[in-house]
């Protein structure tokens, strides 16, 4: 990140914007935005294997589709 000085004034110039969801960087690459869904449904996939241990595979994959495929938006933004 880098600054610029106008007016004695310092700004700092992002290199990263997040906008209605959507993480775009300076190159208008959406390599940060699918970083950090993936990053969120990792989360969510340990979640599950921490916490709910003793699942039949119907609960597994009922769980798995509501917190990880849908919570983390990994279908809501892939056409963006």
């Amino acid at each position: 990140m880098g600054k610029i000085e106008l007016s004695r004034t310092v700004l700092f110039v992002n290199n990263v914007i997040k906008d209605l969801g959507v993480v775009v960087d300076s190159e208008l690459s959406f390599v940060s935005h699918c970083k950090e869904k993936i990053n969120r449904a990792y989360s969510m996939f340990g979640l599950i294997k921490r916490n709910f241990i003793y699942l039949t595979e119907e609960a597994f994959v009922t769980l798995y589709k509501s917190l990880v495929k849908f919570k983390s938006h990994l279908e809501f933004t892939n056409s963006v």
